[in-house]
């Protein structure tokens, strides 16, 4: 006789095990799946990131090198400007002391003016605004006063203009510190993962870029000999000279440089003062669009936001500070997204 018993259930507690055992088991296939080794980057996508990187830097360096320049002019004009409201401080008080000799000999002869005598202990504005004071006055003594009421007036102009750029400048060090940490932080990123290669790979990578430097020299040079004349030629022969120097930035020369800063110095090594950021040099002179218009020693201006610039070397070749890590060498001009040119 078949048994009529229903199956016995398992017990709570056994469906519990059951249960965390199953989940145990997913989640470690899981962790097994997220714990198996990533790929780690090939050479060719840590130079990409490296690049960008860089390019990132320079971008944070012009910006760098805009506030230090700003920082530089408001200290000269500071410095003016206080030298200006000490000489005026020195005219005013000897403007003081003279209508006080006048005071005083009339009090000694006993016939100072009761507006005079009011004026020695108070501000003269009181006094010139109202026409009934003046008649009061002789004409050596309103001269003497109205002296005295307008360098006080350019002394106060002064002084809080001195105080606004005190302001101004405060802030400027302030944007030119995070900058600098900007920058900073950049190129430790891109150190680190240049750090991820071995050094054969590292070795790999500068021969690659010192190949197509090589390249690049020989392509401008096939043409470029004897082609640059005047000032530009000259910025071209200086900025020649320096050649194989290394990035650093921030650097006017001449023993390293910045992409601007080498710009800079070649012109002036030319006689010629140009100004110091690349955003700034893109507005001097005559822009030229067409590649095959520009003659050698033009500077030449890349991205969309011109934080980048060098000078043309002929043979859509150009002679540049590039990024940190690099030095000034010559490279194809289709390696970067070229803006136009400028004819100093």
């Amino acid at each position: 006789m078949a048994s009529h018993r229903r199956p016995k259930q398992p017990s709570r507690a056994r469906v519990t095990v059951l249960t965390t055992a199953a989940a145990a088991a997913v989640a470690f296939s899981a962790n097994a799946a997220n714990a198996a080794p990533s790929a780690k980057p090939s050479v060719d996508e840590v130079k990409s990131k490296v690049d960008q990187l860089y390019q990132d830097a320079e971008k944070a360096t012009e910006q760098y090198n805009g506030a230090k320049e700003k920082q530089d002019k408001l200290q000269k004009e500071i410095s003016t400007l206080q030298d200006k409201v000490a000489r005026g401080q020195e005219e005013l008080n000897k403007l003081r002391d003279g209508i006080g000799t006048m005071a005083s000999a009339q009090y000694r002869t006993g016939s100072i003016d009761p507006s005079v005598q009011l004026f020695l202990s108070s501000n003269p504005d009181d006094y010139l605004d109202k026409a009934s004071t003046l008649d009061q006055l002789s004409s050596q003594q309103v001269e003497a006063l109205k002296k005295i009421q307008e360098k006080q007036r350019e002394l106060a102009q002064e002084r809080q203009e001195a105080t606004d750029k005190l302001k101004d400048l405060a802030a400027t060090r302030t944007e030119l510190g995070k900058k600098k940490q900007e920058v900073q932080g950049k190129l430790a990123a891109a150190q680190q993962l240049l750090n991820s290669l071995t050094a054969q790979q590292r070795a790999a990578l500068q021969a690659d870029q010192q190949r197509a430097s090589r390249a690049s020299e020989r392509a401008a040079l096939s043409v470029s000999v004897g082609v640059g004349s005047g000032r530009a030629g000259a910025a071209f022969s200086a900025a020649q000279s320096r050649y194989g120097k290394p990035y650093v930035y921030g650097a006017t020369g001449p023993d390293s440089f910045d992409c601007s800063g080498l710009t800079s110095w070649a012109y002036a090594q030319a006689g010629v003062s140009i100004p110091r950021t690349s955003e700034e040099q893109a507005n001097i002179g005559t822009r030229i669009y067409n590649v095959s218009d520009l003659k050698v020693g033009d500077l030449v201006f890349f991205y969309g936001d011109l934080h980048h610039v060098g000078l043309y070397a002929g043979n859509n070749t150009v002679l540049h500070a590039p990024h940190t890590g690099a030095f000034v060498r010559y490279e194809s001009m289709n390696d970067m997204p070229f803006q136009f040119g400028v004819r100093v």
